[in-house]
């Protein structure tokens, strides 16, 4: 009877004991057919939901960078109009002292003159308020294209070729760049 009850005692042990401890939950297990559909959708779904987003976002940088360029170029709009109306109101005063001195009937030509003169003093602070600079080349000098323009050509013995006679009409430059060349006659 021991016999018995050992091998009842054995066979019960046996039974509980795990039948492969390799084996993994998913293969005890049986798979569901919609289960697995519906984990292969919800990837698909995700990437589309980002997808969805990520356009989104781009529409919005897009608008976004429009919006700032625009506001840009209307900053710079207003810049350029105002930096021209400061400009602008300075000449108007110096027109203003011109008129009245057209307007002088006292026949004091010493006077005039002087009107004319500080007149000129003050046009020339507006411009050098603004970086407006003459272009004023001497006799002798030689002759840049770049920032006279030769009207006429004179023999000239006692100077070489392409070199500076006189100056007809002096030039300008606003901040480095030739607004008006000045006007010379040149050497042959």
């Amino acid at each position: 009877m021991e016999n018995t009850n050992q091998n009842n005692q054995e066979a019960n042990e046996v039974q509980n004991e795990p039948v492969n401890e390799n084996v993994t939950a998913s293969e005890n297990t049986v798979e569901n057919p919609e289960e697995i559909i519906q984990e292969e959708v919800n990837p698909v779904v995700k990437l589309e939901a980002e997808v969805a987003d990520l356009k989104d976002n781009n529409l919005r940088l897009v608008a976004e960078m429009q919006n700032a360029q625009r506001r840009n170029q209307e900053e710079i709009k207003k810049a350029r109009d105002y930096a021209i109306s400061n400009f602008a109101k300075e000449i108007i005063t110096i027109k203003d002292y011109l008129e009245m001195a057209l307007k002088d009937q006292s026949g004091n030509f010493e006077m005039l003159k002087m009107g004319v003169d500080l007149t000129l003093q003050q046009l020339i602070k507006v411009f050098e308020g603004h970086q407006v600079k003459e272009i004023n080349p001497q006799p002798k000098e030689k002759l840049d294209a770049n920032l006279h323009q030769a009207m006429s050509t004179v023999e000239e013995h006692s100077q070489e070729s392409n070199t500076i006679v006189s100056v007809m009409q002096k030039g300008y430059m606003l901040n480095g760049r030739v607004l008006r060349a000045a006007m010379v006659t040149v050497a042959k």
